[in-house]
């Protein structure tokens, strides 16, 4: 490689993105905005849940039980209902996500030692969501129960769960989010510097140039590459600061071990956008090319969705996917410090892609040569 050739092209490369005053305002704000937006609103958690409830039964117990329900964190509003018609109109509107309907004998069945029934009727069409609520209402009756069978000296169960949460003990969904948004707008900035550059040098008409250039292919490879790389970089680690520092997320792991992996990845990722450029003649192009290979990206990373729970075929297909290894790094490195030798297990992956994605961007440039 020829350093005087060479450096002179990336020094353009730098300028052509800040002299441009939209690519400046793509890079900067958009990934920000995103980090704040998908770190608060990306989230599986369920709150402000509103809930109906149909008290046919005028008990102390049953009133107890509804009071227990309101105080809940999860319930936003609690709507009384006067008859069971009404209740169809409240799920079929998604006037509410949950409706109990409590039984004229709920009291009396409790006092007498019987085994009281109410019902719970929920909003199937958002199926994640009914489980989750369904899963507050149990722990809530749950507690309502043990405390009543103590108070009337019923017999309880001996066996009490106790459950701990490893890694994340409060279960914030934040300290889950934002590292796996750190991948995910890192490769977005690498994605999008490398995917628009050749197509500009298409647009202004100096890709031909320098072709014919002094230049050899792999000159010109590592000229496109390393900007990319360091703009990927500097993004991952202003992401980084924001999660450490704003979103107050514990980073438990090696500093190094973090970079190595992220420079792995970047590379991939540089590969892929020289690739999907040197398949387009527009910048505009680049930018459906980059739209669609990064949802399908995120889709099959595991970045939402387990990818256990994907069909085996699918499951296959997301071995090629370098997000899927970098969101294991990133969670692993922040919440559960993960030892060097499991990174490079999930590092190895990443660098076969990079390796085959950067030569197969070289092959093209040798091509267009011939």
């Amino acid at each position: 490689m020829r350093f005087q050739g060479v450096c002179p092209l990336i020094i353009k490369e730098f300028l052509a993105v800040w002299q441009d005053r939209k690519s400046r305002l793509i890079l900067i704000l958009p990934p920000i905005i995103q980090l704040f937006i998908f770190a608060f609103a990306a989230t599986l958690d369920v709150t402000n849940i509103s809930l109906s409830v149909l008290n046919r039964d005028q008990g102390k117990e049953s009133y107890e039980l509804v009071q227990r329900f309101r105080g809940a964190p999860y319930f936003k509003r609690i709507k009384y209902l006067n008859s069971v018609s009404q209740i169809k109109d409240e799920i079929d509107n998604q006037k509410s996500m949950m409706v109990i309907h409590i039984d004229d004998q709920f009291s009396k069945d409790l006092l007498s030692g019987k085994k009281a029934k109410l019902q719970i009727i929920l909003d199937g069409r958002k199926s994640n969501s009914s489980q989750i609520i369904q899963g507050y209402a149990a722990k809530i009756i749950q507690q309502y129960n043990d405390d009543l069978a103590k108070r009337m000296n019923f017999p309880t169960a001996s066996s009490v769960v106790i459950s701990r949460n490893w890694f994340n003990p409060n279960v914030i969904f934040t300290w889950f989010t934002v590292p796996g948004l750190l991948a995910i707008l890192t490769m977005f900035t690498s994605l999008l510097v490398t995917s628009l550059s050749v197509a500009r040098e298409r647009e202004m008409g100096t890709f031909d140039q320098l072709l014919v250039s002094p230049l050899r292919p792999i000159d010109i490879l590592i000229g496109k590459t390393i900007p990319g790389v360091v703009i990927g970089m500097i993004e991952g680690s202003v992401v980084l600061a924001f999660a450490v520092f704003i979103f107050k997320i514990p980073f438990t792991g090696s500093l190094i071990s973090f970079y190595l992996a992220m420079f792995v990845f970047i590379c991939s990722i540089v590969g892929i956008g020289l690739f999907l450029s040197s398949l387009c003649k527009t910048q505009q192009q680049a930018l459906l090319a980059v739209y669609v290979f990064m949802s399908t990206s995120v889709i099959l990373s595991g970045f939402a969705t387990p990818i256990d729970n994907m069909p085996l075929w699918l499951q296959k297909v997301t071995v090629v996917n370098p997000l899927r290894f970098f969101l294991v790094i990133t969670r692993g490195i922040f919440l559960k410090a993960m030892p060097l030798r499991f990174v490079l297990l999930n590092i190895y992956p990443v660098a076969i892609c990079a390796i085959i994605n950067l030569s197969v961007a070289n092959w093209f440039f040798k091509k267009r040569l011939e």
